[in-house]
């Protein structure tokens, strides 16, 4: 056995199938570079190996989302430190190394020498459980919200060439106009309906003011006579799309009910939601991102992370040259931006601040963020002090 190191880092460039780890000691110079199945033997083998080498191990990855999760939680269950190094960070430092190709064993390198480099990676902290169900939860209703809006556009895109005054008469991210596509899609179908019985048709399918779409429809329907190619199979196309949208629909209303079920267990869903604009799922999609919150020390680190802190961008004698920082969590910032959107509608200090935004001659996006910005500050606050959203702030503790 070669000599033991006091400390080195260990970098993988981590997949699906299978990892990529790199050893190196406290000069750089590489001890170890090898394939790892993503198996737990493998992975265990792996970790036994590294830790006969030195003393102390800093490990260090480019994915912390599902395909590494079998990976982090054997580091984590036996006390290994793990960090946290975003690939378009391990991308740009690309260029830095020699040699212009790009592999699993390089990158695995380069991710080893940014932990050995740099000491302000964010940490990994064991995933509890609850963590980990938001995560899934979240994910699989992105993934179902993806879908629906790719089978709108193309029901949209079909529908447009059997009749374009319909295509335009309805919003199709909403249920009247789908329910009605699941019935008739052709303006000579909708002709022979009438208004009085496709207004029957319709409240017997629950659609609130049936009355008014049934004319909306009609008079779509009887601005167009003329029978486009392809027009019966591009009805039966529109049917099914229609369909599975409902379809969709109703998966998502389920998907989200476990979330807001899960959300609701945790002590601090309470507090998240006391906060006007925050409601279930943004606070469920704010938990699943953010953890325990110990990575972020206080509410600048947490607007950072969002980012919604700028960061300066001088030169020469340009100075205060402030600018949006490029490195961030944009699902984060979506949330705060999100719930800084719906608060500044309601009644309240939201609303105040952003008319006084608006009043300084900011735009409407910048009042907004603005306002998520300042909203950072009073969440953490709230979750510091275990306290609920007040309209007026709270007296200062006495000292």
């Amino acid at each position: 056995m070669g000599t033991r190191h006091q400390l080195i880092w260990v970098g993988i460039d981590a997949g699906k199938g299978h990892h990529w780890a790199a050893a190196i000691d406290g000069d750089g110079e590489r001890l170890l570079s090898r394939k790892v199945i993503n198996d737990e033997g493998e992975v265990l083998s792996l970790l036994a190996d590294v830790l006969a080498m030195a003393e102390e191990v800093r490990w260090a990855v480019d994915i912390s989302s599902r395909p590494s999760a079998l990976l982090l939680t054997l580091l984590l269950a036996r006390g290994q430190q793990v960090v946290y190094i975003p690939g378009k960070t391990v991308n740009r430092m690309t260029g830095a190394y020699r040699g212009e190709g790009k592999t699993d064993a390089k990158d695995a390198r380069i991710i080893a020498d940014l932990a050995r480099l740099r000491r302000d990676f964010r940490p990994i902290e064991p995933s509890v459980e609850l963590s980990s169900g938001l995560q899934l939860l979240v994910g699989y209703r992105q993934d179902l919200i993806s879908d629906r809006v790719r089978l709108i556009n193309r029901l949209r895109e079909v529908l447009v060439g059997v009749c374009p005054a319909l295509e335009r008469a309805f919003e199709f991210r909403k249920r009247p106009g789908l329910v009605l596509l699941t019935g008739y899609q052709t303006p000579a179908a909708i002709r022979r309906m009438g208004v009085k019985r496709l207004t029957e048709w319709l409240a017997r399918r629950k659609v609130r003011t049936p009355a008014v779409f049934a004319e909306r429809a009609v008079e779509a329907a009887a601005s167009q006579h003329t029978v486009l190619p392809g027009e019966d199979l591009a009805a039966k196309l529109v049917n099914e799309l229609a369909h599975r949208v409902l379809e969709l629909d109703e998966r998502i209303k389920e998907n989200e009910q476990a979330i807001a079920a899960l959300f609701r267990t945790d002590e601090r869903a309470e507090i998240i939601e006391s906060m006007p604009g925050m409601g279930p799922i943004l606070g469920a999609e704010f938990l699943a991102l953010v953890g325990d919150m110990t990575s972020h020390k206080d509410a600048g680190h947490l607007a950072a992370h969002a980012g919604l802190a700028p960061v300066p961008r001088d030169s020469g004698r340009r100075t205060n040259n402030m600018h949006r920082p490029k490195h961030y969590n944009r699902r984060l910032r979506h949330v705060f931006y999100m719930s800084a959107h719906t608060a500044m509608t309601l009644p309240g200090p939201s609303q105040d601040y952003y008319r006084k935004k608006r009043k300084e001659g900011l735009l409407h996006t910048q009042a907004v963020l603005s306002l998520a910005r300042r909203r950072v500050d009073v969440l953490w606050a709230m979750l510091r002090d275990k306290r609920l959203f007040t309209a007026t702030p709270p007296l200062p503790r006495a000292a």
